[in-house]
């Protein structure tokens, strides 16, 4: 009896893929728009401190920046100590009148009446200049003489009649950041020479109009005992925190 073999047809498959359940796909998109809306105000707050930071930052610095009295008082004084004192130039031995020497002019005579120097006219360009003991005792006791042998056999001396000092700081005001501008007064203090060299004094008096107008304009002579001057300067700060004149 044949056997009866039935027909090969497609075997069923089975469906192994599986299909992620809408719940769950919902629940990530929720997930990551909250983790979206939380960055962005993070962002914000931390623009925000470093904004509120750096204005307490700059606002503490510019506070530090400004100039006090103290060091508005030492920068003045610096500053003053550096200007070129009032001053007197002469020359021992045979002065003959050239460019730098004018012996017909009445420096020598000042400095005569105030037993600096002895003087005898030699000829009508000419003068024959000798320390005194007491001009050559005051000379050494003055800081800062200059001392210089010429070629022609004379000595030539500049000696300082008065330094400028401060009196006071009268008013500091900041014109803006590392900017200050200083209102001051100052004086100025001779020495024993300077006193002489003082046009309020009665030896420079005792020169008729033209010879004390040459002293003032070209040999020193200032007015050396008059009251204080008022002053003002801008001062810049520098990136070493000090301060200098300002300078355009």
């Amino acid at each position: 009896m044949p056997t009866v073999t039935p027909p090969k047809g497609d075997e069923p498959k089975l469906n192994t893929e599986t299909t992620p359940a809408a719940p769950e796909m919902f629940a990530a998109e929720i997930q990551m728009e909250k983790s979206s809306s939380n960055f962005f105000p993070l962002v914000l707050i931390f623009g925000l401190i470093l904004v509120v930071g750096g204005t307490i930052y700059y606002f503490v610095k510019v506070a530090r920046d400004v100039l006090t009295t103290p060091v508005a008082t030492t920068t003045i004084t610096q500053i003053l100590k550096s200007q070129a004192p009032g001053s007197i130039r002469f020359s021992t031995g045979t002065v003959v009148s050239s460019v730098n020497e004018k012996p017909n002019d009445p420096q020598y005579k000042l400095l005569a009446k105030a037993n600096i120097v002895v003087i005898k006219a030699k000829g009508p360009n000419s003068l024959i200049v000798n320390l005194t003991d007491t001009g050559e005792k005051l000379l050494g006791e003055i800081n800062g003489v200059q001392k210089t042998k010429n070629p022609d056999g004379t000595t030539t001396y500049i000696v300082p009649l008065a330094l400028r000092t401060l009196v006071s700081i009268d008013q500091v005001k900041m014109i803006k950041p590392h900017f200050a501008q200083v209102n001051y007064t100052w004086k100025w203090e001779p020495n024993r020479l300077g006193q002489e060299f003082d046009a309020s004094a009665s030896m420079v008096k005792s020169f008729n109009t033209w010879d004390r107008a040459t002293l003032i304009k070209s040999y020193g002579v200032d007015f050396y005992g008059a009251v204080p001057s008022k002053a003002s300067v801008v001062l810049q700060e520098t990136n070493e925190g000090n301060w200098k004149p300002y300078v355009e």
